[in-house]
């Protein structure tokens, strides 16, 4: 089950002037690692929401907490970026990442 480790109250605005709302969200994986992704949760009501695709992998929830707690804002708009221009990679890291929820 995934969970929210931290949600970013300031809006991150993209290369189309949209902006979204962030939140670090993580899950534990059979093996027992942590994997976490970016979630962008858009202004507008008509917006999609959007996923980075996996992250980061950690070996415990305190460590996937720590990476999540120190991501800033320069960081959250290079994920918004890439959950925007979706490659095979990141699509196929999303899908397994959503798969796992």
């Amino acid at each position: 089950m995934t969970e929210i480790l931290v949600k970013f109250d300031e809006a991150i605005t993209d290369s189309t002037g949209s902006k979204y709302f962030a939140r670090a969200v993580g899950r534990k994986r059979e093996d027992g690692l942590w994997e976490g992704c970016v979630e962008f949760l858009p202004l507008d009501t008509n917006g999609e929401t959007l996923s980075s695709g996996r992250e980061t992998t950690q070996p415990n929830r305190k460590t996937l907490e720590y990476w999540a707690q120190g991501l800033t804002r320069v960081y959250l708009m290079g994920a918004l970026e890439r959950a925007r221009r979706s490659t095979p990679m990141i699509e196929r890291e999303r899908e397994a990442f959503q798969s796992r929820c």
